[in-house]
């Protein structure tokens, strides 16, 4: 593997490797107060991330070009961003971040869905 599928995966797995310590850490605690931004690490760092790395290999086709570098941009600054924003969201000491790293994450999955939709006809 190599490329923009590689750089999805590497995301993914730190994310799933963070994510599972996190896990353990509130096992071992008994405090689950965050499990709301360990839920989204886990699910756009390592579900979504691994879904587009995978999709770039597949179609090699889309994974050309400039578009999917800004895709992996926005989608690795998505979730740094939204999960301490949700965390200081459950901690009520602001929402900005949270709204921030929506707002990426979310126009991260606009790209993946204009590739999906434009380079898979291809």
């Amino acid at each position: 593997m190599k490329g923009i599928s590689y750089y999805f995966f590497v995301a993914a797995a730190l994310c799933g490797l963070i994510g599972m310590g996190w896990g353990i850490q509130m096992s071992a605690s008994g405090n689950h107060l965050l499990s709301p931004a360990h839920a989204h690490l886990n699910l756009i760092g390592w579900v979504s991330m691994a879904i587009f790395g995978t999709y770039y290999h597949l179609v090699p086709k889309a994974a050309e070009g400039l578009l999917p570098k800004i895709h992996l941009g926005l989608a690795v600054v998505g979730v740094v961003i939204i999960v301490p924003g949700i965390v200081q969201a459950l901690n009520q000491t602001g929402e900005t971040l949270a709204k921030l790293g929506s707002v990426l994450t979310i126009l991260s999955m606009l790209i993946f869905v204009y590739t999906v939709i434009v380079k898979g006809r291809a």
